[in-house]
């Protein structure tokens, strides 16, 4: 072999050869940490040391034995991975694990991290992966010499955070560990089906000009694909077609990734075709963000003809939704449905939970067409929660509810994002925790009184303590008629399938149906936020007097005495449908014991719109322009209905970065909640035209984002360099943060979410996004300085909820 020959046959051998392999990852064995120095939690609030100096740029690069700030007990403490290669013993809960790489020249990789909170990669804010799932991939752009990672670490004494980078061959490339699949069901149609999977894009460019060719069985479908930011990763839905597929077994899929029309990268997908009659999953694309989603089936067996029963199951932390529904025997007189919460763990089913349950039964409801009056809702462990709360939230869409080894709140019961504080200790803190009124089901404990409720147990659980059943037994026992409960003996927290799948508790089910509205006389109805529920049967609770305070109505309604009658609390403006009155008939409506108010009939589809002041007056139905049912305010809200990230382009350099880092922060954590995917769009490319009815989400402020003027120059928040207006209140300074929600003037239902700053380092306080923490409560507005991460509630400056008309004068703020 001629030795120029040879030489290339060793280079190709040796850049094949295992060792080879390994120098492509980087794993990180030795660092510093401490703690603790942060406290991040279902709040608004939250205290953050070392943020607060490395924000201000006054945190000195660590070394062993050196103190977080000059005369602090914390110091910085060495450790090491174990052989399993994690950082566990010696690892601080609630503080920082500092990591350094010293890179050869500058370049892109990807970090990979297992068991931490968020990353700081040279001073920019990277999702976390807190539940150890082990498929977050960020592209990073590492300088040359030392880059130094603060790894956020978790709330509890035990750790174990794994970290790497790896050098990618490809720039670009898709990533298959975390996807979104249908199952292939023979006799359904499978001509159109989507699925998702992860595109990497290590590049500082956006991605654009993008298809996924989908191949299955010799069918292949294309799907244009939506733009990948720089240095990201964004999860893509495509079509696939499965009508090839016509027998049960496993099958594989072959995806490609293309640029106008040049292949990027080739992968696999794994596609399963179940038996007839098994549980089995499918997709959907999703009205909250657009993302595909997925729910699971256990298909009703041996139907008798009849309209099925439909049994929606919440599933619990950390349970897939196929495994929710491989848990349950076929029902031979209903359709079990699982729905998602958008991830094993999700939001605890609260918020974006709700909502993927809701949009869950929608969908259930025009695939499966149950008998309306015979329809659900049972989970488990985190499901029992979901069940507790979906229950007391809209009580009037199920016949009976039955939680199994449920926790009722979050004020009494954590996981990752601790618990709910019961109460605040300050004015402040107990409004920004109102917030987190429409979560709390003890005090929404009276809505359950239409409804069956079968509790169900195990007496030895030590992961959900039997306490808390026997906590609502108690309280139920003392205005309930329709309880029933069971505590299975010797049951831990799973004793197998009887854990959810128990006879008696759909023998429970079977006796129960939900009233119509024409025989559902009695209504005793409460809720903390008309935007999340409003009604039950014939009344809406359309505007409250104090918002997010609880409010009640107590009203009977009386057919052959043409009178309802009945009591409220914090209710501005009530809906009353009088359609089992007859035209021609007047009804007479007292409540609270005020003037009443003759109504006549003109119409079988009549309603009558009720204002409070002195007296209960007729009204006309509050304009969409107004607080209501369809958009009521607080700050999470926008945070749907398809929402976009608009970071500002202009600013200073720093600002700049910034707002897209923020942004992709943000995107990063949805997509590891929920399972999400969001468009990030630069402000200079926004057109709300373009972006109709969607909410938005804007990074920065009037000086630093373009499409400030074109949603928000009517907003009585005005935030711009080095001042912030509040009505006809000035706060100055460079350090103020601002989280606001206010209403798209160009839409009757969206949003806009502001994250707000007045300088760089009011922008960098706003960078923790406790907000995608299931139940977390937060107001309209919440204004606050950098000074918040090192003194908690003092550092906020005002807070407060609009009026129903989106004034500051008809609402409330608190200083």
């Amino acid at each position: 072999m001629p030795q120029k020959l040879r030489f290339l046959f060793l280079v190709i051998v040796w850049s094949l050869s295992p060792w080879a392999m390994a120098q492509q990852t980087h794993t990180f064995t030795e660092g510093l940490t401490i703690g603790p120095c942060h406290h991040y939690g279902r709040e608004a609030l939250y205290t953050d040391q070392l943020a607060y100096l490395l924000y201000r740029n006054e945190l000195p690069t660590p070394t062993e034995g050196q103190a977080l700030t000059p005369g602090d007990t914390l110091t910085w403490q060495a450790v090491q991975v174990d052989t399993s290669g994690a950082f566990r013993r010696g690892v601080q809960s609630n503080g920082y694990l500092y990591l350094t790489y010293e890179a050869a020249e500058a370049g892109p990789a990807i970090l990979h991290i297992q068991g931490h909170n968020m990353v700081y990669v040279n001073g920019e804010p990277r999702a976390g992966d807190m539940y150890r799932m082990g498929w977050m991939y960020m592209p990073v752009q590492l300088k040359k010499g030392k880059n130094e990672l603060f790894v956020r670490t978790l709330p509890y004494r035990w750790q174990s955070i794994t970290a790497e980078l790896r050098f990618p061959e490809k720039p670009v490339h898709l990533a298959t560990d975390d996807p979104t699949l249908p199952s292939l069901v023979p006799g359904q149609d499978n001509r159109s089906l989507w699925g998702a999977v992860v595109v990497v894009n290590t590049t500082e460019k956006p991605l654009t000009n993008l298809s996924m060719r989908s191949r299955v069985e010799g069918k292949e479908l294309t799907t244009e694909l939506p733009t990948v930011p720089p240095l990201t990763t964004r999860k893509v839905g495509f079509w696939l077609d499965g009508s090839a597929v016509t027998q049960e077994g496993n099958y594989t899929g072959q995806l490609a990734l293309l640029q106008k029309g040049k292949v990027l990268d080739e992968k696999e997908i794994p596609l399963e075709a179940p038996a007839p009659g098994r549980q089995y999953s499918a997709t959907f694309v999703s009205d909250i963000d657009g993302s595909v989603q997925y729910y699971a089936v256990a298909p009703q067996q041996n139907s008798d003809g009849e309209a099925p029963a439909l049994f929606l199951s919440v599933h619990g932390a950390g349970v897939e939704a196929i495994g929710q529904a491989r848990a349950y025997r076929p029902k031979d007189w209903g359709v079990l449905v699982t729905p998602t919460n958008r991830r094993p763990r999700g939001f605890n089913w609260e918020d974006w939970g709700r909502l993927d349950a809701l949009e869950v039964l929608d969908i259930a409801k025009k695939r499966f067409q149950p008998d309306p009056q015979r329809i659900y809702l049972t989970g488990h462990s985190m499901g029992g929660h979901g069940t507790w709360y979906l229950g007391a939230t809209f009580p009037d869409r199920w016949a009976a509810i039955a939680p199994c080894a449920g926790y009722p709140t979050l004020r009494t019961y954590g996981s990752h994002d601790g618990q709910i504080p019961e109460a605040g200790g300050t004015p402040m803190e107990s409004l920004l925790l109102r917030a987190s009124n429409p979560s709390n089901t003890i005090a929404l404990a009276s809505n359950y009184k239409p409804l069956g409720v079968y509790v169900l147990h195990g007496d030895a659980d030590p992961v959900v303590s039997v306490d808390y059943a026997r906590q609502m037994r108690q309280l139920l026992g003392t205005f309930h008629p329709d309880l029933s409960y069971y505590e299975y003996p010797g049951g831990s927290h799973w004793y197998g399938d009887e854990s959810v799948d128990w006879k008696p508790l759909f023998d429970f089910f079977k006796w129960h149906t939900i009233p119509v509205d024409s025989a559902a006389h009695d209504l005793d109805f409460m809720t903390a936020n008309p935007a999340i529920s409003a009604s039950m049967h014939w009344a809406t609770i359309q505007q409250q007097q104090q918002p997010l305070e609880y409010s009640r109505i107590q009203l009977h309604r009386d057919k052959a005495a043409r009178t309802i009658k009945g009591t409220t609390e914090n209710v501005a403006v009530l809906t009353l449908d009088l359609n089992d009155f007859q035209p021609g008939e007047t009804v007479t409506i007292q409540l609270d014991s005020l003037s009443a108010v003759a109504v006549p009939i003109e119409a079988p589809d009549a309603k009558v719109h009720l204002v409070k002041g002195d007296a209960w007056t007729v009204t006309e139905l509050p304009e969409a322009t107004q607080k209501g049912p369809h958009r009521s305010g607080t700050f999470k809200e926008p945070f749907q209905d398809r929402m976009v990230f608009v970071y500002a382009t202009g600013g200073s350099a720093d600002e700049r970065a910034w707002a897209y880092q923020k942004a992709r922060y943000d995107a990063e954590t949805w997509y590891f909640r929920g399972n999400g995917a969001v468009d990030l769009v630069a402000d200079r490319d926004f057109n709300p035209k373009k972006f109709a009815d969607r909410g938005v989400v804007l990074y920065g402020n009037s000086s630093t984002n373009k499409a400030w003027s074109k949603l928000l120059a009517d907003c009585p928040i005005q935030v711009q360099k080095g001042k912030l207006q509040l009505g006809e209140e000035e706060l100055t300074g460079d350090d103020l943060g601002a989280y606001f929600a206010w209403p798209r003037k160009d839409s009757p239902t969206a949003s806009v979410a502001v994250i707000a700053g007045t300088g760089l380092r009011g922008m960098r306080a706003t960078d923790a996004n406790q907000y995608f923490s299931g139940g977390s409560g937060f107001p309209d507005f919440m204004i606050f300085s950098l000074d918040m991460l090192k003194e908690g509630s003092s550092g906020v400056k005002r807070a407060g909820f609009f009026g129903n008309d989106w004034t500051l004068g008809s609402g409330e703020v608190v200083k």
